[in-house]
């Protein structure tokens, strides 16, 4: 007696000059505390894919051009 189980397939369709503002409204639903967790959860996946590892310390680095006022 197996279960037979589908997964409904769901799209919506969005125009693309649309999904810049659709993603600005879905960040500015979240705390700022939601936004900065995502921002270093994002960071961490990057660096952990990037370097094997997260680093202890970040360094601020400002490069600054010669035409930059």
């Amino acid at each position: 007696m197996g279960i037979n189980r589908e997964i409904a397939k769901v799209v919506n369709h969005v125009k693309m000059e649309d999904e810049d503002y659709l993603d600005v409204l879905f960040w500015r639903s979240k705390s700022v505390a939601e936004r900065l967790g995502e921002v270093v959860r994002l960071r961490k996946n990057y660096y952990t894919w990037l370097n094997g590892s997260f680093p202890e310390r970040m360094v601020k680095v400002i490069t600054k051009r010669p035409n930059d006022l």
